[in-house]
């Protein structure tokens, strides 16, 4: 079975934070296998800002899911974790978000690949340095180190 390279972006600010991502993490396989995980990083709310900041972790994890398969399977992940419907932006338990999916380039109404906004997202970038700064963004044609130089990385720092 055909094995494909995938980076998520996990994110949480409703309950115990760093629980919630461990969970999350945990619940990837057998679908996906960890590969490699960044440091946990806060990070302030983006968009809404009254709410609780974000902790956000990025991973690289190999999976023979196709993206729409891997998209439907996040979304109920993150169910089953215990995230409700809210509104865009709002507070989250867990949010589980593909980032790349080796170098496919992917515009469909349910998904776009890479991730639409990741480039100018800090608190996506940041962790995403730890595992995967060489990676080259396949529409922008730069690195992620390139892109967290132009990225808005305040307030965001290790959690302990």
């Amino acid at each position: 079975m055909e094995q494909h390279v995938v980076y998520l972006a996990l994110g949480s600010n409703l309950g115990n934070r760093a629980v919630n991502l461990k969970e999350a993490i945990a619940s990837l396989p057998p679908q996906m296998e960890v590969k490699a995980r960044s440091d946990v990083y806060e990070t302030p709310p983006v968009g809404f800002a009254d709410q609780d900041s974000f902790l956000n972790q990025a991973v690289r994890a190999e999976t023979y899911l196709k993206p729409e398969q891997l998209l439907k399977h996040l979304k109920r992940l993150e169910t089953a974790l215990g995230r409700k419907p809210t509104f865009e932006n709002g507070p989250r338990l867990i949010d589980m978000d593909i980032l790349f999916y080796d170098d496919l380039v992917l515009y469909s109404p349910a998904l776009t690949i890479p991730h639409p906004r990741l480039h100018e997202r800090g608190f996506i970038l940041v962790p995403l340095m730890d595992i995967a700064a060489e990676f080259v963004h396949p529409v922008k044609k730069k690195s992620i180190r390139e892109l967290a130089l132009f990225a808005d990385v305040s307030g965001i720092r290790k959690f302990e």
